[in-house]
């Protein structure tokens, strides 16, 4: 087993210096984002707005930390809350809490009538409000081991402020996965229809974020490994106690 580990390591340091392979890596993510790839997928039923390398990578995150408590911010459908609430269900422990502004009737419906709704909770309003984040801090303090993942609104500013309100609650060791930071590599003219776009998103948030925090590090092992993923520098990885 240590060897194939040592060829897996030697492999991942490899990606990152393979320029042919990031550069085919970098023309499929802009195709594929255009073509709303993400958007085809789903876990045990449920929608889920991911690319599968990021999935993996979040089951590889979960299985390895063993959180006791998983925070999302941004439901959608719910397939993350699922495929999150599946893993704890493996490990045979653990909660999953999800935010955001908007539960939708359909998908409420469909998340509680799920088999993995009995290790959910959702709370419906601003991850950034004093009364959701408030609510958040109170229900994490029966947790010991902790795991953020943002995904809801991609603007700087209120990443920047998640990030803030929800770090603190990070355990060592455990990570606080920012999603969709590619948009700062996609081309100026990608979200036209959005607030946030090239200089305004995730990837500057996590910058600006860690100018004044160094409880956590960026784990670019786990990017070189994919290659393919929407979280360019937005795996984190804590590395101290609060």
């Amino acid at each position: 087993m240590k060897a194939f580990e040592k060829e897996v390591k030697d492999r991942v340091e490899a990606n990152s210096r393979n320029v042919k392979l990031r550069a085919s890596v970098d023309d499929f993510m802009r195709t594929s984002i255009d073509s709303k790839y993400s958007y085809n997928f789903s876990w045990l039923g449920r929608p889920i707005i991911q690319y599968p390398q990021d999935m993996i990578a979040m089951q590889e995150i979960i299985w390895k930390v063993k959180p006791d408590l998983i925070i999302e911010t941004g439901i959608a459908h719910g397939g993350s809350l699922v495929m999150y609430a599946s893993f704890m269900e493996m490990i045979g422990n653990g909660h999953v809490l999800g935010i955001d502004i908007d539960i939708r009737d359909h998908n409420r419906k469909e998340i509680e009538k799920h088999p993995m709704f009995k290790r959910i909770t959702m709370l419906e309003g601003s991850s950034i409000s004093d009364d959701i984040s408030n609510k958040v801090i109170e229900f994490a303090r029966d947790y010991k081991n902790i795991l953020v993942v943002l995904d809801s609104n991609h603007t700087q500013e209120h990443v920047l402020k998640e990030l803030d309100l929800y770090s603190p609650l990070v355990s060592k060791g455990s990570y606080l996965v920012v999603f969709d930071t590619i948009v700062e590599d996609m081309a100026q003219d990608s979200f036209p229809d959005r607030p946030w776009g090239k200089g305004n998103n995730p990837k500057t948030a996590v910058w600006k974020f860690l100018e004044n925090n160094d409880r956590f590090i960026i784990d670019k092992k786990i990017e070189n490994k994919l290659l393919i993923t929407v979280s360019p520098e937005g795996f984190l990885k804590c590395i101290k106690n609060t």
